[in-house]
């Protein structure tokens, strides 16, 4: 934490800034309903898959080496996901328009949603305020499964940004 001193008129001040720190979401909890532009440049929300369970991947920017590593798993194992009738939903800062890029560079086979305005990475719990490179409010890597009631069965927010989920707990949610 960062404390900032202000001088004045031969006084001094010492303050701490307010931090709006969001909380991760918990299993159990009702998932927060979203309407996000697809790389399609298409609306997406959460409540057009209700009565499917949805894993839904928050990352951090495209066309990095960890990101394209994670969604890479999720397209190459989609028919596991697809014999339980289950959507894919990928998510980032990123725009739709790169978004589009990306996703044709790597062929995937699911929709990558923009959340250019971070509103979906708050209410989640997933962004980290600093990121590397001077960035602020970029998606932490993250994995939720959300069940046909929009109950979150599965969370997990990774603090690393170089880890990658823990597919096989996914799976088993």
């Amino acid at each position: 934490m960062r404390f900032f001193i202000l001088a004045g008129m031969g006084t001094f001040s010492i303050f701490a800034p307010q931090i709006h720190a969001s909380m991760a979401l918990l299993v159990g909890e009702v998932a927060p309903q979203f309407t996000l532009y697809s790389d399609e440049k298409k609306p997406v929300s959460l409540s057009d898959f209700k009565g499917q369970p949805v894993v839904i991947l928050f990352f951090p920017l495209a066309f990095t080496r960890t990101c394209t590593t994670e969604l890479c798993s999720m397209r190459d194992e989609l028919g596991w996901y697809q014999a339980l009738n289950a959507r894919i939903l990928a998510i980032s800062v990123d725009s739709p328009q790169t978004l589009a890029a990306f996703k044709q560079s790597q062929q995937y086979n699911f929709p990558l949603l923009s959340d250019f305005n971070k509103e979906m990475i708050r209410a989640y719990g997933t962004i980290y305020e600093e990121f590397g490179l001077g960035m602020r409010g970029v998606a932490k890597r993250s994995a939720f499964v959300v069940d046909k009631e929009g109950i979150i069965r599965y969370a997990e927010v990774l603090e690393n940004a170089g880890e990658l989920p823990n597919f096989n707990e996914i799976k088993k949610t």
